[in-house]
Parts: C-alpha cells; sequence; structure tokens
C-alpha cells in the first residue's frame, strides 16, 4: 500500500496493546487504595482520542469521571481535581505546553498521573507517575491511543466489578492489529476514491455519533484542517438538525462516519436526509470491515478505531493527490503563539 509498512503498523500496536497486564495493576491498586475520580485530561486532538473511553466510564460506571480541556482547567481550576484523583494523558511529542501546563497543576493538586507518550524522556513522561512509551507516530496513533484509553475504562469497570467479560474483551482488542491492516488493504482502493472527491472540494461537512463521532470531529480539525488547510464543519449526528442541516444544499460534501454501538440510528437520520439535498454524500460505514474472531461486542466499542485506520489510507492517499505532505504546516508549532 502507498506510504504504508505492514509489519511496521502491527509491531507498534501491539507494543501499545502490551501495556495492558501493567496497566491494569496500577488501576486496580489506586482503585484499591480508595482513588476517588479520574480526569482525562490533556490538549489538542489527541485529547479527542480519550473521549470514546471518557463515554464508556460516563455512561456505564457509577466512578465519577471527568473530560477536561487542560488550557481551560489551568485557568479556571476543578474543585474535583486532587488527592485521590487519576489523570490519564496521551501524548505523541510528550511535549504540548498546555498538557505539560495541565500535568504541573493535577501534580501540584495532589492526582496520580497516567501518560502515553511516542518518545521516551519527555516533559510529560516525566511528570508522570506511571509512564507508558511507545513508539508512535502519527499515522499509528489515532489507533493506539483509542485503544490505550480504552483499556484504562476498561480495567476501571473490572476493579469496580462493573464488566465480566474484561479477559474476553481484550483478548479480543490484542487480536486486532493483523485485522487492522487487512482492513486497510480492503478499504484502500475506496480510500482513494474518496481521498479524490475531498481533494475537489474545499469544504466538507463531517459527521458521526457515539465513538464514530469522536473520529469525525479529529478527522475534521486534525487531518483535513491542520494537515491538508481544507476547511470542514464537523457537527455531531444529534446536532445536525438543529443548524447544519441549512448549509446542506447541491454540491456541498457531507461525510458520514458509522459506528455500530447503540448511537447509530442517530447517523442514519442524518444518512437518509443528505441525499435529498446534496449529490455529493460519502458513507463510511464499520460494517463493511471483515473482523474474523471480533464479537459483535466489541466491535461496538472499537468503531472509532475501524474508521481511523481506515481514514487513514485516506490520508496517504490525499496528501499525494493534493501534493501537500501531512507533515507540512504553515503555523503549528513553526514559532510563539
Amino acid at each position: 500500500m502507498l506510504n504504508f509498512n505492514d509489519d511496521r503498523f502491527i509491531s507498534i500496536e501491539n507494543a501499545g496493546l502490551a501495556v495492558e497486564p501493567e496497566l491494569d495493576a496500577i488501576i486496580a491498586r489506586l482503585l484499591g487504595d480508595g482513588a476517588r475520580n479520574l480526569f482525562f485530561l490533556g490538549a489538542g486532538g489527541v485529547m479527542f482520542l480519550t473521549q470514546p473511553a471518557y463515554n464508556l466510564l460516563r455512561t456505564r460506571s457509577t466512578f465519577p469521571v471527568f473530560y477536561e480541556m487542560g488550557a481551560e482547567l489551568v485557568v479556571t481550576g476543578h474543585r474535583h481535581l486532587g488527592p485521590g484523583s487519576i489523570v490519564v494523558t496521551p501524548s505523541v511529542s510528550g511535549t504540548t505546553q498546555e498538557a505539560v501546563a495541565a500535568l504541573e497543576y493535577a501534580k501540584a493538586a495532589g492526582a496520580t498521573l497516567i501518560t502515553f507518550t511516542g518518545t521516551a524522556d519527555t516533559p510529560i513522561g516525566a511528570l508522570a507517575d506511571h509512564n507508558f512509551t511507545c513508539p508512535v507516530v502519527d499515522d499509528t496513533s489515532s489507533e493506539m491511543y483509542y485503544l490505550q484509553t480504552l483499556l484504562v475504562a476498561l480495567s476501571v469497570m473490572k476493579a469496580r466489578g462493573e464488566i465480566d467479560d474484561y479477559d474476553q474483551v481484550v483478548a479480543e482488542l490484542k487480536s486486532l492489529p493483523p485485522l487492522l491492516v487487512a482492513v486497510k488493504h480492503a478499504f484502500d482502493d475506496r480510500a482513494r476514491a474518496l481521498a479524490e472527491a475531498i481533494a475537489a472540494d474545499n469544504y466538507h461537512i463531517l459527521t458521526g455519533s457515539g465513538p464514530a463521532w469522536t473520529q469525525a470531529h479529529y478527522y475534521g480539525m486534525c487531518i483535513l484542517e491542520e494537515m491538508q488547510w481544507i476547511r470542514t464543519r464537523p457537527v455531531h449526528a444529534s446536532d445536525f438538525f438543529h443548524g447544519t442541516l441549512e448549509l446542506v444544499e447541491p454540491g456541498v460534501s457531507v461525510i458520514i462516519l458509522k459506528g455500530e454501538d447503540e448511537t447509530r440510528p442517530l447517523v442514519e437520520r442524518v444518512e437518509a436526509f443528505a441525499p435529498r439535498f446534496t449529490d455529493k454524500v460519502h458513507v463510511l460505514d464499520t460494517t463493511d470491515f471483515d473482523l474474523p474472531g471480533i464479537s459483535a461486542r466489541t466491535r461496538a466499542l472499537i468503531s472509532q478505531v475501524l474508521l481511523a485506520t481506515a481514514l487513514e489510507r485516506v490520508s496517504a492517499h490525499l496528501e499525494v493527490i493534493r501534493d501537500h505532505p501531512l507533515t507540512t504546516r504553515r503555523y503549528y508549532k513553526q514559532f510563539a503563539y
């Protein structure tokens, strides 16, 4: 496949999932010692990747959980953050200034910090009480941080007796890396066609719900906007009919991401509406992806992972079609701001 190495991807994702026993033991000990809440805390697009884990805990566990933008928390404070708080932060670079400031604030408040970084010996890793470093880069980071933060949520639920199939789900997650590569191969021709369609327009509405919404938001902001300078309008499927529907007209591109969780009907409502008013509707549905050995239960937890792995193929083609490398920036980390 274009600009992709199968073995490298599998090795990196396997390394990310291999943290599970140590991570699970840490979570069990912290909860056993009286941890009182958990914060997903960070900055930028990588922070989005914690949303599915946050939502799983928010809706399926009684353990208090918070999702906070680091820069805002530092200036507003948070009365629930302090001793007994667990803070979870992923960061590819380990240097993002807003995330560093947020972790410094959380550490001063007495929280226990768990970080996932792509490079060892970074400020974020050094601040952590428990740091897990895997050699992740942009084309592998979405899947890894989705999966690692999902492991955090599952471990919390296991420690609290709120899940009875932890071992089965984790075993299935650990079998995913080669299956994700197979998804990429099977989707690659469609990915090129979607990349050509995206390249043909300078504005796209992206929508989804549940875990798929996280990937719609992330892909619009962090890939199409940051890495390709293409204007987007990410909107949750529940909000689509409260404003954004008025922007749909002939020639407007609507990209719909469909997962397999219980929120799927929210996206199907958009899918029924959009083709009535525009001829540019692109649907990416995780049910199209073959995953031998993965149960429906686990598939519902990983829609965001499947969408990320498919859209990576779109990105690989898009940068070639547009002659715009994904690493090119005008402003981001180019100077002080």
